[in-house]
């Protein structure tokens, strides 16, 4: 597996060199602030004890509390959680929210557990986090293989260790919880509702017709998934999906809420009705303007992003590094736009700050305000984005980590370094 730290630490210093970045802060900004490491044990139903490793990566905190996701997924480990982590922080400098950066997991396969076995890894997971997690401190969220359960569990145990007046001004420890736990209305759709707030965006710049576009997606889980389904309205047609049982297509086109209940009864895309099994190398040609990678680190490599098609205009990053320094500069010489994913997928933390602030403040949002806020905010992140690929003469990535450590330069020469 390709370290995927290493490609987040040379897109900053690229970033870095370009705008002449403070070399003072620029050392703050290299590495984590903080490196939570737990082995911890838990009891499978059948009584044998199974020991885990869990992991918090704080990198940092000059905006606001650490926030990020928990994964649990068996590649899980120290310099995966230290990129995810860094990308929490730029991805927060760049929609403007007062939060920093932190990514956690366990290394674990969720499919090889039962459900109590699930809830009792998280559970205790969550316990030895102890006062590494807080509302005002660290907030948790769903990332892959977790989800709003997920936050609930973590959410009843952290509530359980603090004194009872405490417990109802803690619900903001997480987000992501079921709307009945204090969650909030469109957290679930959040990422992929901003990586189509991204594409309409884009749409707008180019003068490009999304009524008459195709796209393909890859992976279909919470991002994936919503992503397609949220851009079936503008009329656009989904034409391939891949995720880890395969590949399908169909030119006619795949209807994006079919194949979401598809899913939900098979867990996966492979065997829905009306398309073709094709392979990783037919997916990734397919013939569509808009490709949307949705799933893991390292998709788009020297390997495969040669394989994209000549039709294909822009590459929407809903996954956190999907494309590595060397798809990076193959997308540059096809000329194939790039919507980065620290912005084209922040708004799962977009709309978590405002979970978050419900939270604080004992309110509850409508969709329509949840949806127009975070409308705002993604649009304004692409703006800023282009301002600044246009005064650096960039490409959108290195443009991208521009805007967010520009603003954290402004803040630290603010603040100045303690003592």
């Amino acid at each position: 597996m390709r370290n995927v730290y290493g490609t987040v630490i040379r897109q900053f210093d690229r970033a870095a060199d370009r705008m002449g970045l403070d070399p003072s802060i620029r050392k703050i900004l290299s590495v984590p602030m903080n490196e939570v490491v737990i082995n911890f044990p838990v009891k499978m139903d059948d009584g044998r004890i199974e020991m885990f490793a869990g992991y918090r990566v704080q990198h940092n905190d000059a905006l606001g509390p650490f926030k990020g996701g928990l994964r649990f997924h068996p590649a899980v480990e120290i310099n995966e959680v230290r990129a995810l982590a860094t990308w929490m922080t730029w991805k927060s400098a760049i929609v403007d929210i007062p939060f920093g950066g932190a990514k956690g997991g366990i290394q674990c396969d969720p499919s090889l557990y039962s459900e109590s076995e699930m809830q009792r890894i998280t559970r205790r997971f969550a316990f030895s986090l102890g006062a590494n997690i807080g509302p005002e401190y660290d907030i948790p969220a769903p990332d892959v293989n977790t989800n709003a359960q997920t936050m609930a569990w973590i959410l009843d145990t952290y509530l359980s260790t603090l004194p009872p007046g405490d417990r109802h001004r803690a619900l903001h420890v997480v987000t992501g919880k079921p709307v009945e736990a204090g969650g909030s209305i469109g957290r679930d759709k959040a990422t992929g509702q901003g990586v189509v707030y991204c594409i309409e965006r884009w749409a707008q710049d180019r003068s490009f017709d999304l009524s008459n576009a195709t796209y393909f997606v890859q992976g279909f889980g919470n991002v994936g998934s919503w992503t397609a389904r949220l851009l079936k309205p503008y009329g656009s047609k989904l034409v391939a999906v891949e995720d880890h049982t395969g590949a399908i297509a169909n030119p006619a086109g795949i209807d994006p809420d079919e194949l979401s209940v598809h899913v939900a009864q098979h867990g996966g895309v492979a065997g829905f009705s009306g398309t073709e099994a094709i392979d990783h190398e037919a997916f990734l040609r397919t013939q569509a303007d808009i490709f949307v990678p949705a799933a893991l680190e390292n998709q788009l490599t020297a390997e495969t992003t040669p394989w994209l098609d000549v039709k294909v205009k822009v590459i929407a990053e809903g996954a956190n590094g999907p494309t590595d320094l060397d798809g990076d500069a193959i997308l540059d010489e096809k000329g194939i736009d790039l919507l980065p994913d620290i912005l084209c997928n922040a708004g799962g933390v977009v709309v978590s700050y405002f979970e978050w602030l419900q939270n604080k403040r004992s309110e509850f949002w409508d969709l329509d305000e949840v949806d127009g806020k975070l409308r705002r905010r993604i649009m304004g992140g692409y703006d800023r984005v282009r301002a600044a690929a246009d005064e650096f003469d960039v490409d959108w990535r290195t443009a991208a980590y521009i805007v967010a450590l520009a603003r954290l330069e402004r803040l630290y020469k603010r603040r100045g370094i303690f003592p």
